[in-house]
Protein backbone atom coordinates (compact mmCIF):
# COMPACT_ATOMS: atom_id res chain seq x y z
CA UNK A 1 0.00 0.00 0.00
CA UNK A 2 1.40 3.39 -1.05
CA UNK A 3 0.86 6.06 1.62
CA UNK A 4 0.06 9.50 0.21
CA UNK A 5 0.21 12.96 1.76
CA UNK A 6 -1.89 15.60 -0.06
CA UNK A 7 -0.69 19.22 0.20
CA UNK A 8 -2.78 22.07 -1.23
CA UNK A 9 -3.80 25.41 0.26
CA UNK A 10 -7.31 25.10 -1.22
CA UNK A 11 -9.37 22.91 1.11
CA UNK A 12 -11.78 21.80 -1.62
CA UNK A 13 -8.98 20.95 -4.06
CA UNK A 14 -7.17 18.95 -1.37
CA UNK A 15 -10.40 17.07 -0.66
CA UNK A 16 -10.91 16.36 -4.36
CA UNK A 17 -7.37 15.08 -4.86
CA UNK A 18 -7.70 12.93 -1.75
CA UNK A 19 -10.82 11.38 -3.23
CA UNK A 20 -9.01 10.67 -6.51
CA UNK A 21 -6.20 8.95 -4.60
CA UNK A 22 -8.55 6.92 -2.40
CA UNK A 23 -10.34 5.60 -5.50
CA UNK A 24 -7.11 3.88 -6.60
CA UNK A 25 -6.32 0.34 -5.48
CA UNK A 26 -3.04 0.20 -3.60
CA UNK A 27 -3.08 3.85 -2.44
CA UNK A 28 -4.23 5.38 0.83
CA UNK A 29 -4.28 9.00 2.03
CA UNK A 30 -2.42 9.28 5.35
CA UNK A 31 -2.62 13.05 5.72
CA UNK A 32 -3.73 16.37 4.27
CA UNK A 33 -1.89 19.67 4.73
CA UNK A 34 -2.70 23.21 3.61
CA UNK A 35 0.65 24.96 4.04
CA UNK A 36 4.33 24.11 4.06
CA UNK A 37 4.77 23.87 7.83
CA UNK A 38 1.80 21.50 8.11
CA UNK A 39 3.21 19.44 5.24
CA UNK A 40 6.58 19.01 6.96
CA UNK A 41 4.96 18.06 10.28
CA UNK A 42 2.64 15.59 8.53
CA UNK A 43 5.57 14.05 6.63
CA UNK A 44 7.44 13.61 9.92
CA UNK A 45 4.50 11.93 11.67
CA UNK A 46 2.95 9.85 8.89
CA UNK A 47 6.08 9.00 6.85
CA UNK A 48 4.33 8.95 3.45
CA UNK A 49 5.70 7.21 0.39
CA UNK A 50 4.39 9.93 -1.94
CA UNK A 51 3.56 13.62 -1.49
CA UNK A 52 1.18 15.40 -3.88
CA UNK A 53 2.58 18.90 -3.47
CA UNK A 54 1.35 22.29 -4.67
CA UNK A 55 3.87 25.00 -5.57
CA UNK A 56 1.81 27.92 -4.26
CA UNK A 57 1.48 27.66 -0.48
CA UNK A 58 0.80 30.54 1.95
CA UNK A 59 3.97 30.23 4.05
CA UNK A 60 6.59 28.78 1.67
CA UNK A 61 6.67 27.49 -1.88
CA UNK A 62 6.50 23.80 -2.70
CA UNK A 63 10.10 23.72 -3.95
CA UNK A 64 11.26 24.80 -0.49
CA UNK A 65 9.08 22.11 1.10
CA UNK A 66 10.69 19.47 -1.11
CA UNK A 67 14.18 20.69 -0.21
CA UNK A 68 13.28 20.52 3.49
CA UNK A 69 12.05 16.97 3.03
CA UNK A 70 15.32 15.98 1.37
CA UNK A 71 17.32 17.68 4.12
CA UNK A 72 15.34 15.79 6.77
CA UNK A 73 16.17 12.52 5.02
CA UNK A 74 19.85 13.41 5.17
CA UNK A 75 19.64 14.12 8.90
CA UNK A 76 17.65 11.00 9.80
CA UNK A 77 18.85 7.67 8.43
CA UNK A 78 15.60 5.96 9.49
CA UNK A 79 13.60 8.01 7.00
CA UNK A 80 13.25 6.40 3.60
CA UNK A 81 13.18 8.63 0.54
CA UNK A 82 9.75 10.08 -0.25
CA UNK A 83 8.60 10.61 -3.83
CA UNK A 84 7.08 13.99 -4.70
CA UNK A 85 4.61 14.71 -7.48
CA UNK A 86 3.94 18.41 -7.98
CA UNK A 87 0.32 19.27 -8.77
CA UNK A 88 0.18 22.97 -9.50
CA UNK A 89 -0.96 25.79 -11.74
CA UNK A 90 2.63 27.06 -12.01
CA UNK A 91 3.62 26.98 -15.69
CA UNK A 92 6.87 28.95 -15.62
CA UNK A 93 9.69 26.90 -17.12
CA UNK A 94 12.07 28.08 -14.40
CA UNK A 95 9.77 26.61 -11.75
CA UNK A 96 9.63 23.32 -13.64
CA UNK A 97 13.45 23.23 -13.80
CA UNK A 98 13.67 23.96 -10.07
CA UNK A 99 11.23 21.16 -9.32
CA UNK A 100 13.24 18.73 -11.42
CA UNK A 101 16.55 19.73 -9.83
CA UNK A 102 15.07 19.49 -6.34
CA UNK A 103 14.18 15.86 -7.01
CA UNK A 104 10.52 15.83 -8.04
CA UNK A 105 9.26 12.62 -9.60
CA UNK A 106 6.85 14.41 -11.94
CA UNK A 107 4.95 17.66 -12.47
CA UNK A 108 1.23 17.77 -13.23
CA UNK A 109 -0.26 21.12 -14.31
CA UNK A 110 -3.72 22.16 -13.11
CA UNK A 111 -6.43 21.84 -14.17
CA UNK A 112 -6.43 18.12 -14.78
CA UNK A 113 -9.00 15.36 -14.48
CA UNK A 114 -9.13 12.26 -12.35
CA UNK A 115 -7.75 10.05 -15.12
CA UNK A 116 -4.61 12.22 -15.50
CA UNK A 117 -3.78 12.04 -11.79
CA UNK A 118 -4.51 8.35 -11.56
CA UNK A 119 -2.26 7.69 -14.56
CA UNK A 120 0.58 9.36 -12.66
CA UNK A 121 -0.23 7.28 -9.59
CA UNK A 122 -0.03 4.13 -11.70
CA UNK A 123 3.36 5.35 -12.90
CA UNK A 124 4.51 5.75 -9.29
CA UNK A 125 3.30 2.26 -8.43
CA UNK A 126 5.07 0.83 -11.48
CA UNK A 127 8.34 2.54 -10.55
CA UNK A 128 8.15 1.36 -6.95
CA UNK A 129 7.47 -2.22 -8.05
CA UNK A 130 10.28 -2.17 -10.60
CA UNK A 131 12.82 -0.71 -8.17
CA UNK A 132 11.81 -3.12 -5.41
CA UNK A 133 12.42 -6.06 -7.72
CA UNK A 134 15.80 -4.91 -9.04
CA UNK A 135 19.08 -6.23 -7.74
CA UNK A 136 21.46 -4.93 -10.38
CA UNK A 137 19.98 -2.56 -12.95
CA UNK A 138 20.50 -2.99 -16.67
CA UNK A 139 20.57 0.04 -18.95
CA UNK A 140 17.10 -0.79 -20.28
CA UNK A 141 15.82 -0.82 -16.68
CA UNK A 142 17.34 2.60 -16.07
CA UNK A 143 15.88 3.95 -19.33
CA UNK A 144 12.40 2.83 -18.33
CA UNK A 145 12.70 4.15 -14.76
CA UNK A 146 13.86 7.57 -15.92
CA UNK A 147 11.44 7.64 -18.85
CA UNK A 148 14.20 7.91 -21.45
CA UNK A 149 14.77 5.90 -24.60
CA UNK A 150 18.08 4.97 -26.21
CA UNK A 151 19.12 6.48 -29.57
CA UNK A 152 17.26 4.95 -32.49
CA UNK A 153 14.20 3.93 -30.48
CA UNK A 154 10.77 5.10 -31.55
CA UNK A 155 9.77 8.47 -30.12
CA UNK A 156 6.25 8.64 -28.77
CA UNK A 157 3.91 11.28 -30.20
CA UNK A 158 3.07 14.27 -28.04
CA UNK A 159 0.54 13.34 -25.35
CA UNK A 160 1.61 9.69 -25.03
CA UNK A 161 3.60 8.64 -21.97
CA UNK A 162 6.35 5.97 -21.99
CA UNK A 163 5.11 4.20 -18.85
CA UNK A 164 1.56 3.92 -20.21
CA UNK A 165 2.91 2.77 -23.56
CA UNK A 166 4.86 0.03 -21.75
CA UNK A 167 1.72 -0.95 -19.80
CA UNK A 168 -0.41 -1.31 -22.93
CA UNK A 169 2.37 -3.22 -24.69
CA UNK A 170 2.66 -5.68 -21.77
CA UNK A 171 -1.11 -6.08 -21.73
CA UNK A 172 -1.22 -6.88 -25.45
CA UNK A 173 1.69 -9.30 -25.21
CA UNK A 174 -0.08 -11.10 -22.37
CA UNK A 175 -3.14 -11.67 -24.59
CA UNK A 176 -1.88 -13.08 -27.89
CA UNK A 177 -5.45 -13.84 -28.94
CA UNK A 178 -6.09 -10.10 -29.13
CA UNK A 179 -8.05 -7.53 -27.15
CA UNK A 180 -10.62 -4.83 -27.77
CA UNK A 181 -9.92 -1.32 -26.46
CA UNK A 182 -12.41 -1.93 -23.64
CA UNK A 183 -10.77 -5.21 -22.64
CA UNK A 184 -7.32 -3.61 -22.76
CA UNK A 185 -8.54 -0.70 -20.61
CA UNK A 186 -10.00 -3.10 -18.03
CA UNK A 187 -6.84 -5.24 -17.93
CA UNK A 188 -4.53 -2.23 -17.57
CA UNK A 189 -6.79 -0.12 -15.31
CA UNK A 190 -6.91 2.64 -17.94
CA UNK A 191 -9.72 4.65 -19.45
CA UNK A 192 -11.04 3.22 -22.73
CA UNK A 193 -10.13 6.44 -24.57
CA UNK A 194 -6.54 6.29 -23.31
CA UNK A 195 -6.17 2.59 -24.17
CA UNK A 196 -7.56 3.19 -27.66
CA UNK A 197 -5.00 5.96 -28.35
CA UNK A 198 -2.07 3.68 -27.53
CA UNK A 199 -3.56 0.73 -29.42
CA UNK A 200 -4.03 2.87 -32.53
CA UNK A 201 -0.46 4.19 -32.15
CA UNK A 202 0.90 0.63 -32.06
CA UNK A 203 -1.21 -0.23 -35.11
CA UNK A 204 0.02 2.83 -37.02
CA UNK A 205 3.66 1.97 -36.25
CA UNK A 206 3.30 -1.66 -37.29
CA UNK A 207 3.71 -3.27 -33.88
CA UNK A 208 0.09 -4.34 -33.58
CA UNK A 209 -2.56 -5.34 -36.06
CA UNK A 210 -6.28 -4.71 -35.94
CA UNK A 211 -9.08 -6.97 -37.08
CA UNK A 212 -12.81 -6.33 -37.17
CA UNK A 213 -15.26 -8.57 -35.37
CA UNK A 214 -18.77 -8.28 -36.75
CA UNK A 215 -21.74 -8.84 -34.48
CA UNK A 216 -25.43 -8.89 -35.11
CA UNK A 217 -25.99 -5.12 -35.09
CA UNK A 218 -24.05 -1.91 -34.87
CA UNK A 219 -20.47 -1.12 -35.78
CA UNK A 220 -17.89 -3.94 -35.87
CA UNK A 221 -15.59 -4.29 -32.87
CA UNK A 222 -11.92 -3.44 -33.41
CA UNK A 223 -9.59 -6.04 -31.88
CA UNK A 224 -5.84 -5.54 -31.50
CA UNK A 225 -3.03 -8.09 -31.45
CA UNK A 226 0.69 -7.55 -30.81
CA UNK A 227 2.78 -8.75 -33.76
CA UNK A 228 6.37 -7.72 -32.88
Amino acid sequence: MTKVLVVDDDFMVAKLHSRFVSAMDGFTVVGVAHNGAEALRAAESSRPDLVLLDIYLPDMDGISVLRELRAAEQRDATRTGVDVLFITAARDAGVVRSALRAGALHYLIKPFNQAALQEQLRHVASLRTRLAGLGEARQEDVDQIFGTRPPGSRELPKGLAPHTSDLVERTLRAHPEGLSATECADAGALSRVSARRYLEYFTDTGRAEVTLRYGGTGRPERRYRWIN
